[in-house]
């Protein structure tokens, strides 16, 4: 193991230290069950990507370990997806990730709601410690979103005096995350085959984050519109008895 750093401020009873994932360390989250729930990881950074939001410094993950000491005991928690603005290291591969040891604290945590044993909402202190009090307390992670793929619930919470606090969306439904500079919400519609609720990106402006298909279908729009455009110059060109191909650029 990694040498212990410094404590950090600990809830009662407890000792925080970061240390990095021990190689023989087995994750106590179980694989992923649920197909769809790679297809909503993959969908929010498959956007980010397009506008060229993802920087080499940053850290974009699903189903990653999120590694902390609590009492000498290594913990170790997967979330569907986590974002960190910056890491100390840029490494072609990670296993896992340490906050305070390998760079910052992630700025969002997203758990994809797959069952009803509440798990995402389990603020169980003994160890090993509930995803929710793991997160909020030990991690400290400004925002926590649980989403429920199948009756579209977005439950965004803020760590507000390291407690989570539950918070109202905008009048469009969205929320605004100041760590990213865009506003997340829920988008209906099909992508992949699944049909159902997403979890989508929009930018300062309210202008929706496209995926690949929806980009190639606009460029299409677009140049399907520029043709018309210009079949409509040509027309009117003839109809004042001017030839089309004696102009430039036409």
């Amino acid at each position: 193991m990694a040498t212990l750093l410094g404590e950090t401020k600990s809830p009662p009873g407890m000792v925080i230290s970061w240390e990095a994932l021990p190689e023989d360390f087995q994750l106590e989250d179980e694989p992923v069950d649920n197909t769809g729930q790679p297809l909503l990881a993959g969908a929010l950074r498959e956007s980010l990507e397009l506008i060229g939001f993802i920087q080499p410094q940053m850290l974009i993950a699903s189903n990653f370990a999120l590694c902390a000491t609590i009492n000498e005991q290594f913990i170790a928690k997967a979330p569907d997806w986590v974002y960190v603005a910056s890491v100390k290291e840029i490494l072609p591969e990670r296993k896992s990730y340490t906050p305070n040891l390998e760079g910052e604290v992630p700025a969002i945590i997203i758990e994809f709601l797959s069952d009803k044993d509440g798990t995402e909402y389990s603020v169980k202190r003994t160890y090993p410690p509930g995803k929710w009090f793991f997160y909020e307390q030990i991690l400290e992670i400004p925002i926590y979103v649980i989403f429920d793929p199948d009756g579209g619930l977005l439950e965004y919470y803020q760590l507000e005096n390291r407690r989570y606090e539950l918070q109202n969306p905008d009048e469009n439904g969205c929320h605004w995350i100041e760590a990213m500079g865009l506003f997340l919400g829920t988008w209906q519609g099909t992508k992949e085959g699944r049909t159902g609720y997403w979890l989508r990106w929009w930018d300062k402006d309210g202008n929706l984050l496209p995926w690949a298909v929806e980009k190639i279908e606009q460029e299409q729009q677009r140049a399907e519109q520029e043709r018309q455009e210009k079949e409509r110059l040509i027309a009117y060109l003839r109809s004042q008895n001017i030839d089309p191909n004696n102009l430039p650029n036409i």
